[in-house]
């Protein structure tokens, strides 16, 4: 849905709740079509990305995987190498 929202299950250490505030902020983002509200409707928007945050939080709490924890570092290079072969000149 919005390339900005990384996956958070299943690694190791476990995602922060900056990093769930983050991607929940993307998601409201995303589904309200606004990037900053207005004064008018910053409650109302505020209220949403905590309440995502919060769900998203008690989702990845309750998720069962079999798959061993991934790593942090190792995926972020992955995706740096994924990133310089696309953008290669």
């Amino acid at each position: 849905m919005c390339r900005n929202i990384r996956p958070l299950h299943n690694f190791d250490p476990p995602a922060t709740e900056d990093e769930l505030h983050a991607a929940a902020l993307q998601f409201v983002r995303k589904i309200s079509g606004m990037n900053k509200p207005s004064h008018a409707n910053r409650e109302a928007f505020d209220r949403a990305v905590d309440e995502i945050a919060h769900t998203a939080a008690h989702l990845l709490d309750d998720l069962v995987t079999s798959a061993p924890k991934k790593d942090r570092e190792v995926e972020a290079a992955k995706a740096k190498a994924r990133s310089a072969a696309r953008f290669a000149s």
